[in-house]
């Protein structure tokens, strides 16, 4: 099935467990989203139309194009999550 994606989702993803390891931050669930959704509002989207089995392989092939701006992202996000967690 085709579909289209923003990989920018893929490659934070991807990102934010090894960024958020060096940072003492909360790792809940609603912490972890409102982290991705910020670094994902600050970084370009990057849609592409792909078949399931290739968007593995595109995503790979293109995370080390944006590795530096996405790692930048979710530190800053996770710096105003840490500031201000939403969490009970």
């Amino acid at each position: 099935m085709t579909q289209i994606k923003n990989y920018m989702e893929e490659i934070v993803f991807s990102l934010m467990k090894e960024v958020l390891a060096d940072i003492n931050v909360c790792s809940c669930e609603k912490c972890k989203m409102d982290i991705a959704a910020i670094a994902l509002n600050d970084l370009p989207p990057k849609y592409i139309v792909s078949d399931k089995g290739e968007l593995y392989s595109k995503v790979n092939s293109l995370k080390q194009q944006f590795e530096v701006d996405v790692i930048s992202a979710v530190t800053k996000a996770a710096v105003m999550v840490k500031r201000n967690p939403r969490h009970d």
